[in-house]
């Protein structure tokens, strides 16, 4: 049945066309990809060639090649259909030397096969206090962006002046997060040993492998003797590599919901930090592993 025209703009001969050409090509109207599908080979082809480019600069650059105007919008929409996505990962400079990166090339070819066949054997840990760092935990954070209506900015408030920090470190397994741990200071050697004696060792068994980013804190002797009685050891990631550990998703997550509770005092931030870690679901664990290559 032709779909009802307005205004009598739209006659019914035209309509019952659409209609009939909707049940022949499943479409109606214009072909898919709009004016922008002539050239798709020379966008996508900038797009490779500069993957962190922006709409505007992309439409610039097409219109002074081929005289061609679009709307920024319309590239977004267009490479989405081409099948590419708007996210950007960012790696130390350092991956690029010669050494981190055969390192970091061992590690994924030789090292992650062997522990997908066993990854309940695997745990990830980090820990660190730097601000900057994914697991720093403040009672400045809130959400990063809101709306507001046009010619106006939204404006949101949180302390700029004194706010506390606290270290959270916490172990990931393909089944759950396990002993999650908050300090009111910057983890040095002495908390470290603190932590994996009190906190960490008591949960694990014998044959687990304590995977963890290859930093001097790390890197205690008194650590890896109470590891050691327990049949445990460390295992340390290439140098510069966080994105080879898991746990920097948990952490990710942690964030957001902790933006979203928007705690100003340590207290606060203690209780929500307790409530999101029960949130991290065994099936979520386990895609953590997988998305990083341990399952």
């Amino acid at each position: 049945m032709p779909f009802p025209t307005r205004s009598c703009l739209v006659g019914s001969s035209a309509s019952e066309r659409v209609d009939a050409l909707q049940w022949l090509t499943g479409r109606r109207g214009r072909p898919r990809g709009g004016r922008l599908a002539a050239f798709e080979q020379f966008l996508i082809d900038v797009v490779e060639a500069q993957p962190d480019i922006t709409m505007p600069e992309l439409a610039k650059h097409l219109f002074e090649t081929h005289q061609m105007k679009a709307a920024p919008a319309e590239f977004s929409r267009f490479l989405c259909r081409c099948g590419f996505s708007y996210k950007k990962t960012l790696l130390a400079s350092e991956c690029e030397r010669a050494d981190i990166a055969e390192a970091r090339r061992t590690w994924r070819q030789s090292r992650q096969p062997k522990m997908r066949e066993q990854p309940g054997r695997l745990v990830f840990i980090d820990g660190e206090r730097d601000p900057w760092l994914s697991n720093a935990v403040t009672t400045k954070m809130t959400r990063l962006r809101g709306r507001s209506r046009k010619g106006d900015h939204l404006r949101a408030h949180a302390p700029f002046g004194h706010w506390g920090t606290h270290t959270f470190i916490a172990a990931l397994r393909c089944d759950g997060l396990s002993a999650p741990w908050i300090i009111d200071k910057a983890m040095n050697c002495a908390a470290f040993d603190t932590y994996i004696e009190t906190q960490l060792a008591p949960i694990l068994s014998r044959g687990d492998i304590v995977i963890l980013d290859n930093l001097a804190v790390h890197k205690s002797a008194k650590a890896a003797e109470c590891l050691r009685q327990k049949g445990v050891w460390f295992l340390f990631l290439p140098p510069y590599s966080p994105d080879l550990n898991p746990i920097e998703m948990v952490f990710a997550k942690l964030k957001a919901h902790l933006r979203t509770a928007a705690a100003r005092t340590l207290e606060d931030l203690r209780r929500a930090i307790g409530n999101i870690c029960d949130l991290c679901s065994p099936e979520e664990c386990w895609n953590f592993l997988k998305e990083a290559g341990y399952a």
